[in-house]
C-alpha cells in the first residue's frame, strides 16, 4: 500500500524492530491483550502504517478527530487512542459484569481500540494533505478517509476480521453496514472521548463544526 500515487514518490521505510519498540512504548495497553500474537499484529499495524508515512512516531499526528477538527488543546494521537481504548475495556466490564450473556471479547476490544485511528498515519499525513489541496479535482480531499485507508492496514498485516471491521466502521462509515458488539463498545467510547472534551472546553474552538460552536461560544 504506497504513501502516495506520485511517481517521485520516497519509498517506503522498512519496518524496523527499533520502530515495533516504539510503537509498544508510545501505547503500553497492548501488553493488555492476552493473546501475545494479537499483540504483535497490533504493534505490526502501527509500525506499517509510520513506515508508509512521514510521520516518525504516533505522537506526530495531531491529538483530532479528523484534520482540523476537534483537535485538544494539548496532547497527541496516543492520548487518543490509549484513553479510546480504556473506556471501551470499562465499557466492556460494566456491561459484561451485568450482562455476561454478551459475551464480549476483551481481546478485540482493546486491540481494536488501539488501531482503530490507524489509517491517520494517512489522512493526516501533512505530505497527503498538500497534496489533496493542489489537486483536489484529480486526487479528492482527502483521497481515503482514515477509516477507509486502516481496514486493509490491519488486514495486510494478519490482524482479524473482527479487528478490521473496527478500524472501518468506528466512525461515520460505520452508519452503512450493521457494528459488531466490540465495534460498537469502542465507537461509543470514541464519541464519548471527543464529546467530553468538547462539553469540557477542551477543543481548540477554531476546530469546533459549526454546529457544536455553541459549546465554545
Amino acid at each position: 500500500m504506497p504513501r502516495t500515487c506520485e511517481p517521485n514518490a520516497a519509498s517506503a521505510l522498512a519496518v524496523s524492530d527499533a520502530l515495533r519498540r516504539q510503537v509498544r512504548e508510545e501505547l503500553p495497553e497492548i501488553q493488555l491483550i492476552a493473546d501475545r500474537e494479537l499483540q504483535q499484529k497490533v504493534v505490526e499495524a502501527w509500525a506499517y502504517a509510520l513506515a508508509n508515512s512521514s510521520f516518525k512516531s504516533i505522537r506526530d499526528i495531531p491529538p483530532a478527530g479528523n484534520p482540523d477538527v476537534n483537535e485538544a488543546k494539548r496532547g497527541d494521537q496516543t492520548d487518543h487512542l490509549r484513553g479510546v481504548t480504556r473506556l471501551a475495556i470499562g465499557i466492556a466490564k460494566e456491561m459484561g459484569s451485568a450482562y455476561p450473556e454478551l459475551e464480549i471479547d476483551t481481546d478485540v476490544i482493546i486491540a481494536g481500540g488501539l488501531v482503530h485511528d490507524v489509517g491517520k498515519a494517512w489522512e493526516f499525513d501533512p505530505v497527503n494533505r498538500d497534496r489533496w489541496k493542489r489537486g483536489q479535482k484529480r486526487h479528492g480531499r482527502p483521497s481515503i478517509r482514515h477509516p477507509a485507508y486502516g481496514a486493509p492496514i490491519c488486514l495486510t498485516v494478519g490482524l482479524p476480521e473482527d479487528v478490521a471491521h473496527i478500524a472501518m466502521a468506528h466512525s461515520g462509515e460505520g452508519e452503512l453496514l450493521l457494528r459488531s458488539l466490540e465495534c460498537m463498545i469502542v465507537h461509543q467510547a470514541d464519541y464519548t472521548f471527543w464529546n467530553t472534551l468538547l462539553a469540557g472546553g477542551q477543543l481548540k474552538p477554531e476546530t469546533v463544526a459549526a454546529d457544536k460552536r455553541r459549546y465554545v461560544s
